[in-house]
């Protein structure tokens, strides 16, 4: 693909005398999905939150539509057209939905995403719009902090563990809306510790073990056996998590 919309080269991410992330290596195309899995801990949440400008790079560098992020703050990231979906979901609770949702559109960006459109693409919250999101459940939160996202109107959206927390149908009718957002033009990155619904809407993917990638490759064609071994540092008898996997390894 010659549209490359995000690339991460050799990211370093510590906090403080801790390191979570090891060199990571990962790009992705304009209007694709990519995957990235791992168990907990693994570093997936952190990638994200430094993609989206909440944590700092410590070495490496991230490039966004052929612009390096270095030193851009995260309301500034959000008006380039990436938006951030946290784990945890973090609506606002003492707001309506439809209030969260216009919260979302602050940064006025154009583009196709509008309240109409988000209701069109996640149903079950037309019925809630006046009502305050404290008592939602937590698929109903979960759609509308995805929703509230694409009020951005982002070329990029980051999704933080959409599955946590909730029942297997939920994460099923969730994820069935990834290709609807797709289908505006709106280039998908998912952290997942649900590997089997992570791939099924992925293009590609990376796995991530201790901060490391430990396996990458396109889901078309997944050995399921080597996921399992690199997600759970399996390889460690052939020469311990983050060995050459033979699929592209530190890269995406």
């Amino acid at each position: 693909m010659a549209d490359r919309i995000l690339e991460l080269s050799g990211v370093d991410i510590r906090y403080g005398l801790f390191q979570a992330v090891f060199g990571v290596d990962l790009s992705v195309e304009r209007g694709e999905a990519v995957a990235i899995i791992g168990a907990n801990g693994a570093g997936k949440s952190t990638l994200l939150n430094a993609i989206a400008g909440l944590v700092p790079v410590h070495q490496g560098s991230i490039t966004y539509q052929g612009q390096p992020l270095d030193g851009v703050p995260a309301h500034k990231r959000v008006g380039m057209g990436i938006a951030l979906v946290p784990e945890g979901r973090r609506i606002f609770a003492s707001l309506t939905v439809e209030e969260n949702l216009l919260i979302g559109a602050h940064s006025g960006r154009p583009g196709p995403w509008d309240v109409g459109k988000v209701l069109d693409t996640f149903p079950l919250l037309q019925r809630l719009m006046k009502r305050q999101t404290a008592g939602l459940s937590g698929g109903e939160r979960q759609a509308l902090a995805i929703g509230r996202g694409l009020m951005s109107n982002p070329d990029l959206i980051l999704l933080d563990e959409v599955s946590l927390g909730l029942a297997p149908i939920v994460v099923k009718q969730v994820y069935e809306a990834i290709p609807a957002i797709r289908s505006q033009g709106t280039t998908v990155l998912v952290v997942e510790q649900d590997v089997n619904q992570a791939l099924a809407v992925a293009d590609r993917f990376s796995c991530l073990l201790e901060g490391r990638v430990s396996l990458s490759g396109d889901t078309t064609n997944v050995d399921h056996a080597r996921i399992t071994e690199a997600y759970f540092g399996l390889t460690a008898a052939h020469g311990g998590p983050g060995s050459d996997t033979g699929s592209g390894e530190g890269a995406a």
